[in-house]
């Protein structure tokens, strides 16, 4: 039912006409469609957590998955009955949809209690496995393209999927001569081959651009497309050349890897053009001089005062992102600045062409990296805080006029990062949003709640700064509008009237309103409301001089650690909720806190000589006499009280680095797979890295240099976060960037500090600060065998919001029996030691 919000929104936001493809389509003659298959409902679960079960994953690892054939016996499900492989034939559409008869598990057929999401065994789903196979004449490449799928095995070879069907995931795939077997996870799949004539493909359909805005420079224009290297070596040496309206541009690209894909920039010219519309600029590709391939596509040119497109390079991963923005009527002066995050499916371009302009202020909508992305939380959490700075320094708004608005999984949006970042905003207004993915999951199903296994607590704990509900407080001094429609099947009105509940008791500012007859979408106002804005006129963030009062929770201070003038450096436990009440009066500051182990105080209202007193927590007051009128305090809370102590070693943990293993995937990172292994054991690297790259590109909209162990340098790499996949055996970086880690792995032993565990079925994540940095981390994706490299292949780190402590060890039997399957989960100390 969720995903009826395409249907809304399909024909004004999710197409954007400037990010048209011209290039001609696969030539049929060479293409192969699959129209028969198998299917099995096996069962297996993943979602937004680091838990995950797959039989068919299981026996794939082990070498007891037998071949399927019609009806032949998979396994048993969890009632006792029998699943059997079962053959399915494409429909008009050439999708691989099970017929009406399809019996689930066995059992009855599919009916009301079988989601439409656990037959496709979408991202969230207890789903199954499409059976494929290719008969190959001889030794080839193909370029295959399945929709619907969560990922696949290609003879044994992880890939990506692509769940939501967008078309553009093309995955270079090397067949064998003779029987290539496909387990394709995911049920009611269209599948093809397409055979390709040259050995180095531009993919035009997927690209990054912004727009040519009429009356500017226009000069050095960025945009970005895919390069498919369907060769069995690393491409170097490429060039791209753009053409538009006369003007040449040409970039060197960064390498790309055998048997794969990358999204790569190239710039362009477009002072040339001078009339709105639709612009066919080319695109030629060399190497070192020799024509490889050429392309084009279609740049949009907007008139002043149109809504339009501007691109920019990301400190997340070097990638080109894009942003887009409804300019204001006056042109100039205009102070207020609107931040619009997009529902799911729906482009920040159509995004922004919903709301008209607005004479008093820019509204800006970021992308969350994909149309889907990661619901506003992790790196779409950081790219709205990318574009929010961007934009700040663009326009250079009032300070005091900064708003944020969002509809349905960018309601989420504004919830959460409402809650989050909650001194950003003058005032916000979520628009048909649900407050928390655990309780609306959307595509990756839902985050649990909670476990009975004290080591699965662990990993939900990781994710506590995106339950909303616990973050309420931090509402308080920022203005809330509510705006649903009371006929919403969607996303439907239970969770604004919950919110609207929630903070009926605590909220001294907030304004609600249900649209009646209002579905989820009913036009361009069910975001661009009159009322909503006028709220907003009505608020101005006050100026951090005139806030005395504090009262502010947060989960993870490496996400969200200040307000205002007071920020939380560092947790007594980690990730457990963390709470500052504060009040300060000319002469002292007062407060309770709690989970604070050490505190930053900014002095700069208090003037130069003025004696201070700090109490917190009906401990022994601290006093201080200001140096200077920008003085800043650091407090650190032992068994004997408060004292006041010089700032933290940036070695530490701090908001500068506070780990859990998604940390490494920002800062620029790297991908450094093994070569120091067997042949298997670096066949594993390789593709699992592949594999990782592959995900990010799908679900971020993501560029990421792979390379050997043997390229990696801390000099060549500095500040760069790293992501290792091998072991102390196999990958060659680990002396360089693990020697000190308390955690340590070799072939066939595990050992966590004191702990210690045996076998070639066990597997890894953790994260490490790199020596010489004072941000970037390494995640290293490690086993003790190929049983255990092979468990941690999935990556449900990508998942929005699911929870990945600082490390955790787990078994291959947890794809049998899930959290059974964890050895040992936690946190490092504020010190990066092992907590006793």
């Amino acid at each position: 039912m969720r995903n009826l919000y395409l249907t809304f929104l399909g024909f004004l936001l999710l197409i954007d006409c400037t990010l048209a493809q011209v290039s001609p389509a696969p030539n049929p003659a060479n293409t192969y469609q699959f129209k028969n298959g198998l299917v099995a409902l096996t069962g297996s679960r993943y979602g937004r957590e680091a838990v995950y079960t797959d039989p068919l994953a299981y026996q794939l690892y082990t070498s007891t998955l037998r071949q399927p054939k019609e009806g032949s016996l998979f396994g048993m499900n969890e009632q006792g009955q029998e699943i059997r492989w079962q053959t399915v034939t494409a429909d008009s559409l050439n999708r691989l949809r099970p017929s009406s008869a399809f019996r689930v598990n066995g059992g009855a057929p599919a009916g009301p209690g079988v989601t439409t999401g656990s037959l496709r065994g979408g991202l969230g789903s207890g789903g199954g496995y499409t059976y494929l196979t290719y008969e190959a004449r001889k030794e080839q490449v193909a370029i295959l393209n399945i929709r619907g799928n969560s990922n696949v095995y290609v003879n044994g070879e992880l890939h990506m999927g692509d769940a939501y069907s967008m078309g553009y995931l093309h995955i270079p795939v090397k067949l064998r001569k003779g029987l290539n077997e496909l387990y394709v996870r995911g049920v009611g799949v269209s599948a093809s081959l397409v055979f390709p004539d040259k050995a180095v493909l531009l993919r035009t359909d997927d690209p990054t651009l912004p727009s040519i805005r009429l009356g500017e420079p226009n000069t050095s224009l960025q945009g970005a497309v895919v390069v498919i290297n369907t060769t069995n070596a690393r491409l170097t040496g490429l060039q791209l050349t753009s053409q538009l309206g006369g003007r040449e541009v040409t970039v060197e690209l960064p390498a790309i890897p055998a048997l794969s894909s990358r999204k790569v920039v190239f710039g362009f010219d477009g002072s040339a053009i001078k009339t709105a519309g639709s612009h066919t600029c080319g695109l030629l590709l060399r190497q070192q001089g020799k024509r490889l391939e050429q392309a084009s596509i279609a740049v949009e040119a907007v008139g002043p005062g149109a809504s339009y497109s501007k691109t920019f390079i990301s400190a997340i991963d070097g990638s080109l992102q894009y942003y887009s923005v409804t300019p204001p009527t006056s042109g100039t002066g205009a102070a207020a600045l609107f931040l619009s995050v997009h529902g799911a499916g729906v482009e920040a371009s159509g995004q922004a062409r919903a709301y008209k302009s607005k004479a008093w202020g820019t509204l800006v909508a970021a992308t969350n990296r994909r149309p889907r992305g990661f619901n506003w939380e992790d790196w779409g959490r950081l790219d709205a805080l990318e574009v929010l700075d961007l934009a700040r320094r663009q326009f250079k708004p009032d300070p005091a006029r900064i708003y944020l608005t969002g509809h349905s999984m960018g309601g989420h949006g504004t919830w959460f990062l409402g809650a989050t970042y909650p001194d950003k905003w003058a005032a916000i207004a979520p628009c048909a949003g649900y407050p928390t993915l655990k309780e609306y999951g959307s595509a990756d199903g839902v985050i649990p709640d909670t476990s009975r296994n004290p080591l699965e607590q662990t990993l939900l704990r990781a994710g506590n700064q995106s339950d909303v509900l616990k973050l309420t407080t931090n509402y308080k001094p920022v203005g809330v509008y509510i705006f649903h429609g009371d006929a919403d099947r969607t996303v439907p009105v239970s969770y604004a009237r919950q919110m609207r509940k929630l903070l009926g008791s605590t909220q001294p500012d907030m304004s609600y309103y249900e649209y009646p007859g209002g579905s989820h979408w009913f036009g361009d106002h069910s975001v661009d409301w009159p009322p909503l804005f006028d709220y907003f006129r009505w608020h101005q963030r006050l100026a951090d001089s005139l806030v005395n009062t504090i009262d502010f929770t947060t989960a993870n201070p490496g996400i969200s650690a200040s307000f205002r003038w007071a920020s939380i450096e560092q947790q007594s436990q980690p990730l457990l909720y963390s709470r500052i009440q504060l009040s300060r009066t000319d002469r002292a500051i007062t407060g309770k806190t709690t989970n604070v182990t050490q505190l930053k105080l900014a002095l700069d209202d208090f003037g130069t000589d003025t004696r201070l007193t700090i109490a917190l927590d009906s401990l022994p007051a601290l006093d201080y006499q200001t140096r200077s009128s920008h003085d800043t305090l650091h407090v650190r809370k032992d068994t004997n009280g408060w004292r006041i102590v010089p700032p933290a070693s940036l070695a530490h943990k701090g908001p500068h680095r506070y780990g859990t293993f998604k940390d490494g995937f920002n800062h620029n990172m790297v991908f450094v797979y093994s070569t120091r292994g067997t042949k298997e054991e670096n066949d594993w690297s390789w593709q699992k890295a592949r594999y990782d790259a592959e995900t990010w590109y799908y679900r971020g909209n993501g560029s990421v240099d792979i390379i050997p162990d043997t390229d990696f340098s801390l000099v060549t790499h500095a500040n760069r976060g790293v992501i290792l996949f091998g072991n102390a055996n196999t990958n060659a970086a680990w002396s360089l960037l693990l020697a000190d880690s308390p955690i340590q792995v070799q072939r066939n032993r595990i050992q966590v500090g004191g702990q210690q565990w045996q076998g070639d079925d066990l597997a890894t994540y953790f994260v490490w600060p790199i020596k010489g940095s004072a941000t970037a981390s390494v995640a290293v994706v490690s086993g003790t065998g190929l049983k255990g490299m092979k468990a941690a292949l999935a990556n449900q780190y990508f998942a929005g919001a699911s929870g990945f402590p600082d490390y955790m060890v787990f078994g291959l039997d947890m794809l049998l029996k899930g959290g059974e399957g964890l050895k040992t989960a936690g946190f490092f100390t504020n010190e990066w030691q092992l907590i006793p």
